[in-house]
């Protein structure tokens, strides 16, 4: 590679998404007439190596098929992805697997029960076709013990180990390849909370170590806040805020982002369950709304809101769809706190793996 051309690579994002859209074709039925679905509508985002991006929001707004799309799994209805600066859909998928790769949320589903954890790690390595099985076989047990898990772990099936030790052997099948990107679609959901917090470390010290990029979805906001350099918040397919992390946690400028942060449940028990003012409405992504499609839950809404789609704008270091975003910005003394026992068992418990739940 000339050295223009290694220029030109290095400056390119990791990952960047050109208005990409997803839509689903459902069929109806006898008495239903067929109609479309908006999983994913026009979304734009940068992602720069060795950032970590963490993307929020309720059940249907759309992250997983964000994700899915990203890895290929899906194809865009509209829209580009580049991986790399190379068009994900031009790539040939031996390359793409070797740049990127996923980590699944329930790793009692997402391995092989029947296969031992030595071969369900070795697979991709068996399928690239690069490397003879001795070579193989040294590569696995390195990654195993890079992850923490012992040597003779190698030979058991995914039944005789924990929900933990399953989480990392997910993570070490994703690192095997030694890719350059990481999709984690709600990779500590399924785990106990102390479990949880062991995954973060392992996955904050595999960042740090081998230079990896991180897009980290999550529904907990704790973990995002601990993990994620840059926040993305989803709403019904939509990107409606982005900012620094440290920025959105401490100071959210959209309705919803607020509404989400102070939807959190503390640990205190005389608090109960917070009222966050948005009625008894959900997000149905088979019915988006026209204008803002925030606008029904929105305590901030006016006339305006229900027929003007708001345009991206910037707003103090961080991009924001909405039509009253310099006044839906709270100050930094009455922003909401996301507490919770994780992030004393992230703080707590360093990355070591002389016990692994």
């Amino acid at each position: 590679m000339s050295n223009s051309l290694q220029s030109a690579a290095t400056l390119a994002p990791a990952i960047e998404l050109r208005n990409v859209s997803r839509i689903f074709a459902n069929a109806g039925g006898m008495f239903a007439q067929s109609s479309t679905l908006r999983a994913v509508d026009g979304v734009s985002l940068c992602v720069n190596f060795g950032d970590v991006l963490g993307i929020v929001g309720e059940s249907g707004c759309g992250k997983s098929t964000l994700a899915r799309m990203i890895l290929g799994l899906l194809p865009v209805s509209s829209g580009d992805i580049l991986i790399n600066g190379q068009s994900l859909a031009r790539m040939d998928r031996k390359a793409r697997a070797r740049l990127i790769q996923p980590v699944f949320q329930d790793p009692f589903s997402s391995l092989n029960p029947t296969r031992r954890i030595a071969d369900i790690v070795g697979l991709p390595l068996a399928a690239q076709g690069d490397l003879d099985r001795t070579e193989r076989t040294k590569r696995v047990m390195e990654m195993l013990e890079r992850v923490g898990l012992p040597g003779d772990m190698a030979q058991r099936y995914p039944s005789q180990l924990s929900g933990g030790q399953r989480q990392r052997v997910a993570i070490a099948r994703a690192l095997v390849l030694r890719p350059r990107i990481v999709i984690c679609d709600e990779p500590t959901s399924a785990l106990d909370v102390s479990v949880q917090a062991q995954i973060l470390n392992l996955l904050s010290a595999l960042r740090r170590d081998l230079g990896l990029t991180l897009v980290f979805i999550s529904h907990n906001l704790a973990v995002v806040e601990h993990i994620a350099s840059e926040v993305a918040v989803m709403y019904l397919g939509r990107v409606v805020e982005r900012a620094p992390c440290e920025a959105l946690f401490g100071a959210p400028a959209h309705p919803y982002t607020r509404a989400l942060l102070q939807s959190v449940l503390t640990p205190e028990p005389g608090k109960g369950i917070p009222n966050v003012g948005l009625g008894d409405m959900h997000a149905d992504p088979s019915n988006v709304p026209p204008g803002c499609r925030f606008h029904p839950r929105c305590p901030m809404a006016v006339e305006q809101c229900s027929t003007v789609v708001p345009a991206e704008q910037t707003l103090n270091n961080r991009y924001i769809e909405c039509l009253r975003a310099g006044e839906a910005q709270p100050s930094g003394d009455h922003a909401p706190v996301v507490a919770t026992n994780l992030t004393a068992h992230v703080q707590d418990r360093p990355c070591s793996f002389s016990s692994i739940p």
